[in-house]
């Protein structure tokens, strides 16, 4: 089964990698054809996510590296390895500063 996001700006889906290839809990970065990176991550009930690769704060492509989490109302996030904001797996919004987020992209199973 692969994992597609949607392109930003387009109706097109883009094959990223077949969902075996992403372990829970563990993030994978990869280049979409605009050369934006995504940062995709599942959880531990196989559901997926992607965002945008790039720490606002640092500027780094370091989001598929950080650690997963959820919130105690049961959401999922990503914690920056650099400086550990969280950040919101569905909708990319900081949950350490609200007036910073990341893209988040819609994500399919096909």
């Amino acid at each position: 089964m692969n994992v597609e996001v949607l392109l930003p700006g387009t109706a097109d889906w883009f094959a990223v990698c077949d969902h075996d290839a992403l372990t829970p809990g563990r993030g994978v970065a990869a280049l979409l054809p605009d050369g934006r990176q995504a940062a995709l991550f599942t959880d531990r009930h196989g559901r997926a996510y992607a965002i945008d690769n790039r720490d606002p704060f640092t500027g780094a492509y370091v989001l598929s590296r950080g650690l997963i989490g959820s919130t105690a109302e049961g959401r999922a996030f990503v914690a920056s390895p650099l400086l550990k904001q969280r950040f919101d797996l569905e909708n990319g919004r900081c949950l350490d500063d609200e007036a910073v987020s990341v893209p988040a992209f819609p994500v399919r199973m096909r």
